[in-house]
C-alpha cells in the first residue's frame, strides 16, 4: 500500500489527543453531515498543502499543527481510544488510558506526516451517500486515484455523538478496519509487556519520527 494512502487513511481516522486550541466550535460540526465533513477535510488539506509543501516540509511542528487543526475536530477521540484499547481499557487506569491517547496519537501523525505532503487535490473521490442520516451510524464511501492510474477504497465510518454531531472514528481500506487491525497488535503487545510497556515505546516511537523529520529538514536539498 502506497505510502500517502497510509498517512491520508491514518491521519483522518487515529487521531487520539486532544489540541483544544485547534477544536471547531460544536455548532460549525454539528451542520455537518459525514459526507460534508469528509469533502471539508479534502478540500482544507489540498488548500493548505497547494504553495506551502516545502515551508511544512522544513518545519514539521507547523506539519503537525496543520494535521492537528484540519483533522482533530472531527473525530470521536474518547471512542476511537476505547475500541483500540479493546478489552484492556477496563483493566486501564484512567491516567493510562489518557497517557496511551496522547502516545498513539503522536507515535501515528509523527511517523506518517511527512507522507502527507504528497496529497494532492483530485486523489480522493467521495462515492454517492448510501444510508440513513437517522442513524446513529454511518459510512463515507471513498476512492483513492494511485500513482498507477489504479482506485482503492477508503471508507470512513462515522457516529453521531451525544451532542449530535458526526465524528468518524474508523477507516477501512480495501474491507480491513485499522481500528481492528491496531486492536489486534496492541493486544498482543499489552499482554507480552503491559500497558505501560506499550506506552512507553510509542512514546519513543512518536519522539523519534519528529525528530527523524526536524533532521531530514535540516539537510541542505538534494542529500
Amino acid at each position: 500500500m502506497s505510502r500517502i494512502i497510509r498517512s491520508v487513511a491514518l491521519a483522518l481516522v487515529i487521531c487520539l489527543a486532544g489540541v483544544a486550541s485547534f477544536v471547531a466550535p460544536a455548532s460549525a460540526q454539528s451542520a455537518q453531515t459525514p459526507q460534508q465533513v469528509v469533502q471539508s477535510i479534502i478540500d482544507q488539506l489540498g488548500n493548505a498543502l497547494d504553495g506551502h509543501r516545502e515551508e511544512l516540509r522544513q518545519n514539521p511542528e507547523k506539519l503537525i499543527q496543520v494535521i492537528d487543526k484540519i483533522l482533530l475536530p472531527h473525530f470521536d477521540v474518547d471512542y476511537a481510544s476505547l475500541l483500540v484499547l479493546g478489552k484492556h481499557a477496563r483493566e486501564a487506569t484512567p491516567a493510562q488510558r489518557e497517557r496511551f491517547s496522547r502516545a498513539f496519537y503522536n507515535s501515528i501523525t509523527h511517523r506518517y506526516a511527512e507522507g502527507l505532503l504528497n496529497y494532492t487535490k483530485g486523489k480522493v473521490k467521495l462515492l454517492p451517500f448510501e444510508g440513513d442520516l437517522n442513524a446513529k451510524r454511518s459510512v463515507v464511501r471513498t476512492e483513492v486515484l494511485l500513482d498507477d492510474g489504479k482506485s482503492l477504497s477508503v471508507d470512513y465510518v462515522f457516529r453521531k455523538t451525544s451532542a449530535g454531531d458526526w465524528k468518524a472514528y474508523d477507516v477501512v481500506i480495501e474491507g480491513i478496519s485499522y481500528v481492528t487491525n491496531y486492536r489486534n497488535q496492541v493486544d498482543a503487545e499489552i499482554q507480552k509487556e503491559g500497558i505501560d510497556g506499550l506506552n512507553n515505546r510509542l512514546e519513543t516511537e512518536g519522539a523519534k519520527a519528529i525528530d527523524q523529520l526536524q533532521q531530514q529538514a535540516q539537510q541542505p536539498a538534494g542529500h
